[in-house]
């Protein structure tokens, strides 16, 4: 089983601050909390069941769970995974 993750992690703070960065308009982060999070969800309508799922997996996310660090994406590509500057760029110009 493959963990197909990029070579170096950023925070979504990280990412919203490149996102402004690159387009030059102010992208703000709002760091919810687990709960206020899971509140938003059902909120919009999402069942508690999984509100609750997608609130415990974004707060593991929050702390580096989506980062493997064994760059085998790098591996099986054989080249070094774009940085998200670089991602960042090429999304704003599609």
């Amino acid at each position: 089983m493959y963990e197909l993750t990029g070579d170096s992690s950023y925070t979504r703070a990280e990412l919203a601050a490149e996102i402004s960065q690159q387009s030059g308009r102010t992208l703000p982060y709002v760091n919810l909390s687990e709960t206020d999070y899971k509140a938003a969800l059902l909120q919009a309508g999402l069942p508690e069941p999984l509100a609750e799922l997608l609130a415990n997996s974004d707060a593991g996310a929050a702390v580096g769970g989506l980062f493997g660090g064994s760059k085998q994406l790098s591996t099986l590509i054989r080249r070094a995974a774009t940085p998200i500057r670089q991602t960042v760029a090429t999304a704003l110009v599609q």
